[in-house]
């Protein structure tokens, strides 16, 4: 008896499984859930921890053993879909980023967003200009430490702050500026309001870039945002379209295509290649999700998507959740005494170091910082002189797609800084973070082996640290490798057509032997089945029988009879 309970017992607990799911502020949830257990099941315990009931807009990500990110499926089991060894950690984040964060019910639900929205304005995804940096960081500076006080806050104290990825002095003068003289007395909340509506209006809002290269072979970031389909260059918007415009999205291994139909019934198809076929499939399920939560009026209408036109082939994925307008309908449903809201126990940022009241950043002489600060902040106004309505080209896209090389020489004092494709973990924010400091000598001596200029600031730096001629040429023997690492779109191309030939070509075998399988019943077989005696009685089945099989069936049989009597005879 107490074996059979030992037994059963651990039987339990080979079914439960931990999980750790990492929070917007750092902060970490630890439950334990069946073998069984679905994704909901687990979301749902998650948003109760929070008191959140907008919870439409979040999502559970998560990176499988071959480091490739996913959103976790609501509708099937959490074991399953990580297929890694427990304890299992996950991240809680902002999935579908509301079109106005600012009309939210809850202060909670903005509160959330707003955390999401500062890890992406630290990582380098929220691009802007100088001025629109330095007022979003007072808004956080407001909304952290409140007003200004000359006694708490000595000279230089916003420098104790890491908003972004690298700071510089005229910067943190002004982001300490704005605070002591334009925000003075806003309470958390409002600045936290004040600081999404800001965000909001900024052409880079929702951005989840993912990384790829276009026809002609250069690097670029595809997103889905609010408002539609978002294509970056060398952190320029070479594209959007518009959510209503997209009529299909499709991904055959690693290439993804984009159909889309603008006025005048011109139809245009975008093609890209991402790195692996499971980031390709990641990118489709995310356009599929992203275009049913915006743009169709009720769930209702969702419907199950194929990423291949041919029945035998491709992956099928459904979206199984709510749409944005009716978690818009559903929030105004929302009666009930505002959650208590726990802004001053926040952990300093793992992802973010120092994003509270960390130490700011010293591995980088404060010349160094400034200059990459202004290639990164000052240089960001070109996202904002595009409006939401850049057309497509249908034209080549040569034109369209051009290198980081290429536009960041057409203006010195406008310089871009570039969304890194580095490698994602669980304790990192949602989206890959920026560049580093040897991917940012990488790019200078890149420049270099490829006849560009560098500007004034970068060839001062680089006099400091100026590559001996065996690092250059081991450089620009590793730049070159990487380059031809890469088969071109073309013999992709080709591979992709010649596995669609092979397949066809073997159904359509299969189906020719099934289709003789079942003449061969019908006319050699004495089953006596209803379907097979009807089909035996008609004219043209019998007339089918002793004109054609017959004769054909005899001179087979006479052709056999001849090749075994010549084995015989040798």
């Amino acid at each position: 008896m107490l074996s059979r309970l030992m037994s059963g017992s651990s039987r339990s607990l080979e079914r439960e499984y931990s999980c750790t799911v990492r929070l917007l502020d750092d902060s970490e949830y630890t439950c334990t859930i069946q073998r069984d257990a679905k994704g909901q099941y687990l979301f749902d315990l998650l948003c109760h921890h929070l008191n959140l009931l907008e919870k439409d807009y979040f999502g559970i990500r998560f990176v499988d053993p071959d480091k490739q990110r996913h959103w976790l499926e609501f509708t099937k089991s959490v074991v399953k879909q990580l297929r890694s060894q427990p304890p299992f950690t996950m991240c809680f984040r902002v999935k579908f980023y509301p079109a106005d964060p600012a009309a939210l019910k809850e202060e909670i639900t903005r509160y959330l967003v707003f955390l999401q929205i500062k890890r992406d304005l630290y990582h380098g995804r929220l691009l802007c200009k100088t001025s629109d940096a330095a007022l979003l960081a007072a808004y956080i500076l407001q909304a952290e430490i409140g007003d200004y006080d000359s006694g708490k806050h000595p000279e230089g104290y916003s420098s104790k702050f890491q908003f972004f990825p690298k700071h510089s002095e005229k910067l943190e003068r002004k982001i300490a500026e704005i605070h002591k003289t334009e925000l003075s007395g806003q309470t958390p909340a409002t600045s936290e309001l004040n600081f999404l509506r800001k965000a909001q209006t900024l052409e880079t809002y929702g951005v989840d870039p993912h990384p790829c290269k276009d026809v002609s072979g250069n690097a670029a970031f595809l997103a889905f945002t609010p408002f539609g389909f978002v294509v970056l260059q060398g952190n320029k918007r070479v594209h959007f379209i518009k959510w209503n415009e997209v009529t299909k999205l499709k991904f055959e291994g690693k290439t993804f295509y984009l159909y889309v139909s603008q006025k005048e019934e011109k139809k245009i198809i975008l093609t890209y290649f991402a790195p692996t076929p499971e980031a390709c499939k990641h990118l489709w399920k995310c356009g599929i999700e992203n275009q049913a939560f915006y743009k169709l009026e009720k769930s209702s209408q969702v419907r199950t998507v194929s990423s291949s036109n041919l029945f035998f082939k491709g992956s099928r994925f459904r979206y199984s959740g709510r749409v944005a307008k009716e978690v818009m309908e559903s929030s105004a449903k929302i009666k009930r005494e505002p959650p208590e809201i726990h802004r001053a126990g926040m952990v300093p940022s793992r992802s973010c170091p120092s994003i509270t009241h960390g130490p700011r950043l010293s591995s980088v002489p404060r010349t160094r910082r400034r200059a990459v600060h202004i290639s990164i902040m000052e240089g960001l106004e070109s996202l904002r002189d595009s409006a939401h309505s850049t057309p497509v080209r249908s034209s080549s896209h040569g034109d369209t797609f051009l290198p980081h090389v290429r536009s960041s020489r057409a203006d010195s004092n406008e310089r871009v800084a570039v969304i890194a494709d580095e490698a994602y973990s669980p304790a990192d924010s949602v989206l890959p973070t920026p560049v580093a400091e040897h991917s940012l000598e990488l790019m200078l001596l890149s420049r270099q082996i490829n006849g560009a200029t560098c500007s004034i600031e970068e060839e001062k730096e680089s006099d400091a640290s100026t590559p001996n001629a065996a690092e250059v040429e081991a450089l620009g023997g590793e730049l070159r490798a990487l380059c031809q690492g890469h088969s071109g779109p073309e013999e992709e191309q080709v591979n992709k057509f010649v596995l669609s030939v092979l397949r066809l070509l073997l159904v359509t075998m299969g189906l020719l032997f099934v289709l003789l399988l079942l003449l061969i019943i019908l006319t050699e077989s004495d089953l006596d089945i209803a379907f097979f005696r009807d089909i035996r009685q008609t004219p043209e089945f019998e007339q089918f029988h002793y004109q054609y099989f017959c004769p054909l069936r005899q001179w087979f049989a006479c052709k056999i009879r001849s090749v075994v009597s010549l084995l015989i005879d040798t």
